[in-house]
């Protein structure tokens, strides 16, 4: 156990803090009053014919005599634009809006005084189109200059879910538990549409599992992201873009959907947008009932005994989910969003377990079955507020997010334990047990980010975000003796967590020549975390600052040819229920525990990738993690019991080479192949002994796509992961076959989809447990061959008009929210 932190160490940590915030508070006003020097350039364009003002024209300040670029504007309702801080010269202003002769302005000269240019009048053009239509297709996979991008569009995800659309990412796995790994580590931050999530990993699946695979525009795949991004997820962060219609007028989509595995399943879905060009409103709509199962197997030896477990959890979930916002742009410098969501998902779910136990000769020699009825919710609820000043045309901006997050849950169960001889007799009363727990978590956040140009081609950016994290569990188990229920004070506990974390940051990018490019950042995280235990009477008072650098270099030696390298230190720190320290049992002989003297986790992650065309020839990771956590498990051989815990062991490395693209086979084929190889190793002092694994394993996955005549396409998607390392499991070989189909109808507006997941019944975790005393092999199997069919449905305008054809300046706040 680590030693708590001193109080004089934490008033070194908090000054220390403070004069880092002050530092960039300096840079600010260094760099603010570095830019203020240069003179204002101001006019208006008109319509010739109709002599009234033009808005939304795009207007360029060109340098002569080479006529070079010098900065780019937008007119406003009243046709007007401004040019800030132009340095002295020779300019002229040229205007261009589609439908219309480009406008050009007189030349002239720019002091230190004011320069009004004589207004430019557009003609317009005879031949002019009303509107244009957008059309379209982007590769699977494209390479960014610190992201792979997955395009979920050009997937045929009939049924899927959010959940499911992962693995088709590259890197992306998840494990026996439906725990999301990327680049072969757990500790990866989840974002949805650039914003953190503040749910665990049960929660995160439940609501992934919530959203069709059909609300999902991108997926973004972070290996070492920048400073600007929050420091946790020692593997880096993915981030899940929700489709959002940019266009002008009224539009949406609608999907419906059906399946059938072991039992059956409904879902459909709503999204609405409407766009005046000054105000863009937006609702996403999803409701779904799944009906599912899942079958654990666990084996275990104790001594020279085999108790062999058979586990079956049946859920019946419906799930509602809505999303709601609004945009409106002040004007071309000034744009406030709000955004608001909402999650419910109640379910029903009967587990049933039964345990045959057998001699060293192989005989039986008792049984035990346990009934679990349980009736469970969890509610989710987030606004979140935005404003961005696009303060002038050098590209120097401000940005504000203020959110607020609730998260509530409960569960009422019960639970008949029956125990048996060989024979069937009952050697006693059934044990009968109830529980009702509940968990309510706040989130509190606000974030600035500030942008500075400087120089030439130089940019700096810097930041400040301090969130409140408050988390109450409440958990209550009774046993029933002589027909009364009397507490269980060894299942019940009451647990009460609060977390602060504040963080600043900058960061420097810019050109260093015509073909290199390179970016560094420094970010620093303070933790104050207070939390306690009612029941167990033990509290935790972590107080910790910490510092997290990046750079990031890339070199474009043609157009062909693209080569980059990327570092950066990240943190992993323990989720809220893994360090509540109550004891949950599932059954009579397994348990989870948790562990409130966790500590967080650090990495230190390279990256090197080179890509020809859109093609990504050759990837290399490698992920250092000291102070790794892994669940642990204790196993008590005179008791049976098996107790699980979230410990802290040494150090894992992974050490991984990949290739991968979409290649167009014919005009009417495309593949998209997948290739991957990784060295994974554990080494950690472990229950008094020295635990050191290593193994080399390798994944394959292929994409086929065919375009048929008459709108039909066929889609064939394989993987193939060969045995690997988990943390302390062992895992075994896996593989999947998926068969698709797609018609284009009514006029390319709908989609119908028919999917056959898992063709031959073969996706399951499969994985051996072994040290010390422990010596269990688990099998989990769900329900994953579905026979999937959906509806797709457009509406509304498709089509882009020429009256707006505008590139705004809030793309960001668009992907945040």
């Amino acid at each position: 156990m680590k030693k708590a932190f001193t109080t004089t160490t934490k008033a070194k940590g908090q000054k220390a803090f403070r004069s880092i915030a002050l530092a960039i508070v300096f840079c600010f006003i260094a760099f603010t009053a570095w830019a203020q020097t240069g003179a204002t350039v101001k006019g208006a364009v008109t319509n010739a014919t109709t002599q009234k003002p033009l808005d939304y024209v795009s207007v360029v300040l060109l340098q002569l005599p080479d006529s070079a670029v010098a900065a780019s504007e937008m007119t406003d309702a009243a046709g007007a634009y401004t040019f800030a801080q132009v340095k002295p010269g020779r300019y002229t202003v040229k205007a261009l809006m589609v439908g219309f002769t480009p406008g050009r302005s007189m030349a002239f000269e720019v002091k230190q005084q004011v320069v009004q240019v004589p207004g430019i009048a557009l003609q317009e053009r005879s031949n002019a189109l009303q509107e244009v239509v957008v059309k379209g297709q982007k590769p699977l996979l494209e390479q960014e200059a610190d992201r792979v991008v997955m395009n979920v569009e050009q997937l045929n995800t009939a049924g899927d879910n959010a959940l499911e659309v992962l693995k088709y990412a590259p890197g992306v796995r998840l494990d026996k538990d439906d725990n999301i790994l990327f680049r072969g580590s757990g500790s990866v931050q989840v974002l949805i549409n650039g914003k953190m999530t503040y749910m665990s990993g049960a929660e995160l699946q439940s609501y992934l599992k919530s959203l069709p695979a059909s609300a999902v525009s991108k997926v973004e795949l972070i290996a070492n992201p920048p400073a600007s991004f929050d420091a946790a997820g020692t593997a880096g962060i993915i981030n899940i873009k929700l489709k959002r219609d940019e266009t002008l007028g009224m539009n949406g989509s609608a999907n419906l959907g059906t399946g059938y595995g072991k039992y059956e399943k409904v879902w459909g879905g709503l999204n609405l947008n409407y766009n005046t060009g000054k105000v863009s409103l937006y609702t996403r709509l999803n409701a779904g009932h799944y009906n599912s199962f899942n079958r654990l197997i666990l084996k275990r030896n104790i001594n020279d005994s085999l108790y062999n477990q058979v586990n079956y959890w049946h859920p019946v979930t419906n799930s509602y989910n809505v999303t709601a916002g609004a945009d409106y742009f002040i004007s071309k410098k000034h744009t406030v969003g709000i955004m608001a969501k909402g999650y419910a998902s109640p379910e029903n779910t009967l587990t049933t377990s039964n345990s045959t136990n057998y001699d060293a000769a192989g005989k039986t020699f008792g049984r035990m079955s346990m009934h679990n009825p349980k009736e469970s919710g969890t509610d989710n609820y987030s606004l979140n507020l935005n404003y961005k000043f696009d303060i002038d045309s050098t590209g120097r901006s401000l940005t504000l997010d203020a959110d607020y997050v609730n998260y509530s849950s409960y569960a009422d169960e019960h639970f008949t334990n029956n125990f048996y001889t060989a024979s069937g007799e009952a050697t006693q009363a059934p044990l009968q047990l109830r529980s009702f727990s509940k968990g309510e978590a706040s989130i509190r956040s606000l974030k600035v980010d500030y942008v500075q140009p400087f120089g030439k081609g130089y940019k700096a950016e810097a930041g400040f975000k301090t969130s409140r994290v408050s988390n109450e569990s409440d958990i209550r188990f009774e046993e029933q003796q002589e027909q009364e229920w009397v507490n269980d004070g060894k299942r019940t506990n009451s647990f009460v967590y609060n977390e602060t974390i504040h963080a600043a940051y900058l960061s420097l990018n810019g050109k260093l020549s015509e073909k290199l490019s390179m970016k560094a950042g420094l970010r620093a995280e303070q933790t104050i975390a207070d939390g306690h235990s009612a029941t167990t009477g033990e509290k935790i008072n972590p107080d910790y600052l910490k510092f997290f650098p990046s750079v990031f270099v890339s070199y474009n030696a043609n157009k062909n040819n693209q080569f980059s390298v990327s570092y950066s230190r990240r943190i992993s720190r323990p989720s809220y229920r893994s360090i509540n320290p109550f004891t949950f049992y599932a059954d009579p002989y397994t348990a989870i525990q948790g562990n409130p003297f966790l500590q967080p986790s650090f990495s230190n992650s390279l990256q090197f990738n080179y890509n020809y065309k859109s093609f990504q020839l050759l990837s290399l990771s490698y992920i250092e993690t000291n102070d790794f956590v892994s669940n642990v498990i204790k196993q008590n051989d005179e008791t049976k019991v098996s107790i699980s815990r979230p410990e802290n062991l040494s150090k894992a490395t992974y050490l991984s080479a990949s290739s991968g693209g979409s290649l167009p086979v014919k005009d009417w084929w495309t593949a998209t192949l997948q290739l991957e190889g990784s060295y994974n190793t554990v080494t950690s002092p472990l229950q008094g002994s020295e635990y050191n694994h290593s193994r080399f394993s390798w994944s394959a996955s292929t994409e086929e796509n065919f375009n048929l005549p008459k709108d039909y396409k066929l889609q064939l998607s394989a993987y193939y992961m060969s045995p690997s390392v988990q943390g302390l499991y062992k895992t075994k070989a896996g593989y999947q076959l998926d068969l698709g189909a797609q018609k284009i109808l009514l006029g390319g507006k709908a989609t119908l989809s028919l999917k056959l997941r898992d063709v031959f019944n073969t996706s399951r975790f499969r994985a051996n447990l072994a040290y010390n005393n422990v010596n269990m092999y688990w099998q989990n199997q769900w329900e994953s061959r579905r026979l999937n069919l959906t509806f797709d449905y457009k509406f509304g305008s498709s089509k882009v008009k020429t009256a707006r054809n505008r590139k705004s300046g809030t793309s960001e706040e668009e992907g945040r929210l």
